[in-house]
């Protein structure tokens, strides 16, 4: 291969599993919002990508997913959020961010497993206050009842408190309803190019590591392009998120793939994990 096509995500949360990824010989970085990179990736115009992970089940082709690095968390992920103007038990109808397809699973799971909520899902572009059902309040602006919210946008252009006193953190929420991780986004390849994208995956490995130990410079050097105060950007990436697909980021992946499956999200597919451990040495 002359030369391989990574598709990552064009937020603050993507800076430490890409940051010295773009002079790289023989790579090329394309950039997409994630609901769009499993069709670069199906369609041949990535060769890895940072899938969705409803998307890696949900897709037509058998995706395998590198333990080369993940965007997840732990507890509050900050940056996946559902707002609303009525308690979060009483919602009936969520405008939800075309951005993301594994947000909008996550939030369907977590409202009816914590809520025994069903409500209407409505597409919404958040960058342009978009989409079907949509009123004027009296200030002229155009408000829903609910949204959910996924990326910088949660913090550079963040919807007025005074407007949604209730909020949902999903990856919260996760943690307490289930004790694991959430996984969102993971590098993944079609499965039947896992030999020969190995050693590209090792790359995303190292970078991953190398950026761990110098967090404050992905973090100013990223931050202010991104609309994040220096601190709050700080925060987010070096407590909220993680970025290690390791066991336990496995068995969340899993949970929530059995679930998505048995509330018909999604098929009933085990995910296929490579562990780069059994391939490629790793520093200590």
């Amino acid at each position: 291969m002359s030369r391989v096509r990574i598709g990552i995500v064009e937020y603050l949360n993507t800076a430490p599993l890409v940051e010295g990824l773009g002079n790289t010989a023989g790579l090329e970085l394309v950039r997409a919002v994630p609901s769009r990179l499993i069709d670069l990736l199906l369609d041949g115009r990535v060769d890895i990508g940072l899938i969705s992970l409803i998307d890696t089940a949900r897709s037509r082709e058998s995706l395998s997913i590198f333990s080369a690095g993940m965007i997840g968390c732990d507890g509050p992920t900050l940056t996946v959020r559902l707002f609303s103007s009525t308690p979060i038990e009483q919602i009936t109808r969520i405008h939800a961010d075309t951005d993301s397809h594994t947000s909008v699973c996550l939030a369907k799971i977590l409202l009816d497993r914590l809520y025994g909520r069903n409500p209407q899902f409505l597409d919404y572009d958040a960058r342009e206050r978009a989409g079907d059902g949509l009123h004027d309040t009296d200030s002229g602006e155009i408000w829903p009842e609910a949204m959910l919210l996924i990326g910088d946008k949660v913090v550079s252009d963040c919807p007025p408190a005074v407007r949604y006193p209730h909020q949902l953190d999903l990856g919260e929420a996760w943690r307490r309803f289930t004790g694991l991780p959430f996984v969102y986004a993971a590098w993944a390849c079609r499965t039947d190019r896992v030999s020969e994208l190995l050693p590209w995956a090792a790359l995303l490995d190292r970078t991953r590591r190398r950026n761990r130990m110098r967090a404050d410079h992905v973090v100013t050097t990223h931050a202010p392009s991104h609309g994040w105060p220096i601190d709050l950007a700080g925060a987010y990436l070096g407590h909220h998120l993680r970025f290690d697909f390791d066991d336990r980021a496995a068995e969340g992946a899993r949970s929530f793939l059995r679930l998505a499956s048995e509330s018909g999200l999604a098929p009933q597919k085990e995910p296929k994990i490579v562990d780069l451990a059994d391939f490629v040495p790793t520093p200590g």
